[in-house]
């Protein structure tokens, strides 16, 4: 399977079960729609953001096809401006490459310092679909598996309403 063997593995032992499924490089929205068609879950967006200090890093969760209102986002952080994070910085968080963020980076993210948002329609869905740590692959799994992942890698993260 492709991705990060680690993230198998934990998936493994937390009991997580998952559908599993190839695809060429998604490295836009447009070409996940794509392959993404099939897929009976909620499709997810994933952006990583640092502040303007570059002290706070935060991963954002939404569905596929909204667009975010990042001025909305900073006023509702008081972290004064976000920008996105650099590819070296995804990379020492996340240890994943631009094209390919995903939650499940977290499994890398030792000290526990990414903070998840995650769009509130979200939890209307039942399953959720992300890359595992690699572009060239998608895995569904159900949301309760994905928080009890979310739990298992002790970042924090809440629910919230991005849209009104």
């Amino acid at each position: 399977m492709r991705g990060q063997k680690k993230l198998y593995d934990i998936l493994a032992r937390l009991d997580i079960g998952f559908e599993y499924h190839e695809h060429p490089p998604l490295a836009t929205i447009e070409d996940a729609i794509i392959h993404w068609k099939d897929f009976k879950s909620g499709r997810c967006k994933n952006i990583f953001f640092r502040n303007h200090k570059g002290n706070r890093h935060y991963l954002v969760i939404l569905e596929h096809l909204r667009q975010l209102d990042i001025r909305d986002l900073e006023k509702r952080l008081g972290q004064g401006k976000l920008t996105f994070a650099s590819g070296k910085r995804l990379k020492k968080y996340l240890g994943v490459e631009p094209g390919s963020v995903s939650p499940f980076g977290l499994i890398n993210d030792h000290e526990n310092h990414v903070h998840l948002f995650i769009d509130k329609q979200l939890d209307e869905h039942e399953r959720l679909a992300f890359h595992p740590n690699l572009n060239t692959a998608s895995l569904v799994l159900s949301k309760k598996d994905f928080l009890k992942f979310l739990d298992y890698t002790g970042n924090s993260y809440e629910f919230i309403k991005l849209y009104d």
